[in-house]
């Protein structure tokens, strides 16, 4: 982890310096979103939409399709505020408590609400949240949550490398198999050629031959007439 060490510029926002002498705006305020995939009902803590679809590995703006939400509820806050940048989990249409492992559902019948049923409940009461602001806290968990979005980058990042190693060792089998054919092929080539000269010469020879057979055993045959009278 790169050390920080944030410093106020008058009249701008506060920058982190890090120790490679990069200057980045310090991580803004966190908020909980939550929205459900699957078998679970997810949360985060994020600092953006954007972000927490794309730590959601959502294919499609789930907050404009009215699937995904900012959450009020202060024990899911205090969940995600606990693990910024961590997708936490619980079985989907629940009530429990928001965790970074989580159990399948055990009802995966048919009595388990539609989406759209769900939907359609209308608005809940907004839960007031009791606990006090605590700006230590807010900032504490922006700079997890931004140590939690490197650690999900270099874990992308290191598993397209395997990927990508993966693919380079493909293609060197493939391209060793293929020079190995077209080795074996022209080598082939090579000796069918040869072959089919063998063939030719031999042909050109049996012509030959035939050739001189036919003028030899006419002579032999008047030779034979003559001497019957």
């Amino acid at each position: 982890m790169f050390r920080q060490t944030p410093r106020q510029i008058p009249g701008r926002a506060a920058l982190t310096i890090e120790r490679e002498g990069l200057i980045r705006p310090m991580a803004r305020k966190l908020k909980a979103y939550q929205t459900s995939l699957g078998f679970f009902d997810l949360a985060i803590a994020a600092p953006s939409m954007k972000a927490a679809l794309e730590a959601w590995g959502a294919d499609s703006n789930l907050f404009h399709q009215g699937a995904a939400k900012e959450s009020d509820d202060p024990d899911i806050i205090a969940a995600t505020m606990a693990k910024p940048g961590v997708v936490l989990r619980r079985p989907v249409g629940s009530d429990g408590s928001f965790k970074e492992h989580a159990e399948l559902p055990t009802d995966l019948g048919g009595g388990r609400p539609t989406k759209a049923a769900r939907k359609s409940k209308g608005p809940k009461a907004k839960k007031p949240s009791s606990r006090p602001v605590d700006k230590v806290a807010e900032r504490k968990a922006a700079f997890d949550y931004e140590r939690e979005r490197r650690r999900r980058e270099l874990e992308r990042a290191s598993e397209e490398a395997a990927r990508q190693k993966g693919r380079e060792r493909r293609q060197q089998a493939i391209n060793k198999a293929q020079a190995a054919l077209d080795k074996a092929e022209q080598e082939h080539a090579k000796r069918a050629a040869a072959i089919q000269a063998e063939v030719e010469a031999i042909e050109k020879r049996s012509q030959t031959e035939e050739a001189r057979w036919d003028k030899k055993k006419e002579r032999l045959q008047a030779a034979l007439r003559r001497a019957r009278g």
